[in-house]
């Protein structure tokens, strides 16, 4: 199952039962089934508290990713802050729903097993993104027809 609840914020604009359908063939693309992804749509406030709280970390960021994922089954929580997706679409001159879009995907990818923190890992992580963007454009385009 796939969740999205809000913290603070008004729920995106997002096409739900198509970002289920979409996480879960990119999931399959790797070989794996979901098994439980919640997202969590917040504002900075609450991604700098869960940050501080459970990271250690004191600073804003688009994304954190609870990794709960077994052998093949992946699961977590994504907390995604709203105010920081905006930002970096201003600052990435994006537009927002597909900097939404690429945040959304890039959590699943995280429990995918993909990486972007080490040598040559951000790259790859792109690279996976930017498939992931593809195929959400081939089933809007398909939902469309």
């Amino acid at each position: 199952m796939i969740s999205f609840r809000t913290d603070n914020v008004t729920m995106p604009r997002i096409p739900k039962a198509l970002i289920r359908e979409w996480v879960r063939q990119v999931a399959a693309s790797y070989g794996r089934t979901e098994n439980g992804i919640g997202y969590i749509f917040c504002d900075d406030a609450k991604i700098l508290e869960v940050n501080r709280q459970f990271l250690g970390h004191d600073y804003y960021t688009d994304i954190i990713t609870f990794d709960y994922s077994s052998g093949r089954k992946i699961s977590g929580e994504l907390y995604i802050s709203l105010d920081t997706v905006r930002s970096n679409s201003e600052l990435f001159k994006a537009p927002y729903e597909e900097e939404l879009h690429r945040v959304i995907i890039h959590g699943v990818l995280h429990l995918c097993g993909i990486n972007d923190k080490g040598p040559g890992e951000r790259a790859v992580m792109e690279a996976a993104e930017n498939r992931a963007l593809e195929l959400l454009d081939k089933l809007i385009g398909d939902e469309n027809r």
